[in-house]
């Protein structure tokens, strides 16, 4: 091969918009279709408020992980979206990884249903929580690829505070996350809940080392 001549991985994957595209439209399909699990009590039986009030209290189960898997996705939009607000360019290798990354988003929806129908087993938590764990090591990587491969621009606050908030985030809520699962064997209901509240927590921002970083801005 001559040296002047270029490679196909030269050439793929070089739009950073094209990217940031597919995952808002894999995020919206996915968030939209967790609803789908939720279904309206039909049926002849219920010939009363009191038994349509009780049909409709056999669905906290699925209203529940319905927001447990919203707001799983909606963090996670978060934080890809907080690395593409410094992340300038791409190539194919960083490319493909937010690809795997999306596999895993595409795939919430799944797991939370799985959850829904059998929250009292260990299984349907371990599944959902090695959802969690997948989605959190390819955003880390993402970032990694990211800031090694030169694709990042900070300009306005100091480049090693943004890197370490960013990794910090994903790593402080992984072992929470991690905690969260292994409760599953006290009890799989003491699992889920704590789980919500570790996504209530970085969903409204109480601890967040990227916020106390854009506090101190300028």
């Amino acid at each position: 091969m001559k040296k002047d001549e270029l490679q196909y991985n030269q050439l793929a994957g070089q739009r950073i918009q094209r990217i940031e595209a597919l995952s808002d439209g894999v995020f919206a399909i996915a968030m939209t279709l967790l609803v789908l699990d939720l279904k309206v009590p039909v049926g002849n039986a219920l010939s009363s408020e009191k038994d349509l009030l009780h049909e409709l209290g056999l669905l906290w189960p699925k209203i529940a992980t319905y927001f447990v898997g919203f707001m799983t996705m909606g963090i996670f939009w978060l934080g890809q979206s907080a690395q593409f607000s410094f992340i300038e360019r791409t190539d194919r290798r960083l490319s493909m990884v937010s690809v795997f990354f999306l596999a895993f988003v595409s795939l919430v929806p799944f797991t939370t249903a799985y959850l829904s129908e059998h929250f009292n087993f260990r299984i349907a938590i371990g599944l959902y929580w090695l959802n969690i764990l997948l989605l959190g090591v390819f955003l880390y990587i993402h970032w990694v690829c990211a800031y090694n491969s030169g694709f990042v621009e900070i300009k306005t606050l100091d480049r090693g505070k943004v890197d370490k908030a960013i990794r910090n985030r994903i790593i402080n809520a992984q072992l929470m996350y991690a905690g969260a699962a292994l409760l599953c064997f006290i009890s799989p209901m003491l699992s889920i809940i704590i789980i919500f509240l570790i996504q209530f927590n970085y969903a409204v921002v109480f601890t967040s080392p990227i916020k106390k970083l854009f506090s101190r801005r300028g």
